[in-house]
């Protein structure tokens, strides 16, 4: 059995993870330059299965019900929702931040396709990235596959809404692939 994630322990270790991003060059006004609020980690997470590469991954229990509908329902009409990614702590978040940065990456850059430590909607245990076979991951043509067609049609049936469509207010790059629950449609049970 996998365990579950590591989250912040309480508001000290949630400061300090923010001190290391701003001072690896996150602008302190980044929430409200960017319209984002601050993104809480969920006291309890459900394991989803795999994502594409092997790895467990968990949403808050909520979202993983809704989730197991949505793939479900899918799978019936022929579709594969594949799991990219979902819960990332705050911690995991500014790992990849240092990692980017290590290769080069302004980060300017790094923030125009990744949400700053602290604001990224996977850290609330209910934001997935998809794929699809014959897609690769976390590109821009899975706009183009039969999988974006059928989760602009039901996606929000299910509680779940493109977060980052073309020209959004965030500054955060188009991500077709990107979808978070929010809440229970009125026709699904939770």
């Amino acid at each position: 059995m996998t365990d579950v994630p590591q989250r912040c322990r309480d508001a000290g270790e949630r400061h300090a993870l923010l001190e290391r991003a701003f001072a690896l060059g996150v602008p302190r006004d980044y929430g409200s330059a960017r319209h984002l609020r601050p993104q809480r980690e969920p006291a309890q997470l459900a394991n989803i299965g795999t994502d594409i590469h092997g790895r467990t991954q968990w949403l808050q229990p909520r979202a993983a019900r809704a989730l197991a509908r949505m793939r479900e329902a899918a799978a019936q009409d022929r579709i594969d929702l594949q799991v990219v990614s979902a819960f990332r702590s705050i911690e995991y978040q500014l790992g990849i931040v240092e990692r980017k940065l290590a290769r080069g990456q302004a980060i300017s850059e790094i923030l125009r396709v990744s949400a700053a430590p602290g604001y990224s909607e996977h850290h609330t245990g209910r934001c997935v990235d998809f794929t699809t076979p014959g897609f690769a991951a976390l590109e821009e043509t899975f706009e183009l596959s039969p999988a974006f067609a059928w989760l602009q049609r039901h996606a929000a049936d299910y509680g779940f809404d493109l977060s980052y469509p073309r020209g959004n207010p965030h500054g955060i790059a188009y991500e077709p692939w990107h979808w978070c629950w929010h809440a229970a449609s009125p026709n699904q049970t939770d």
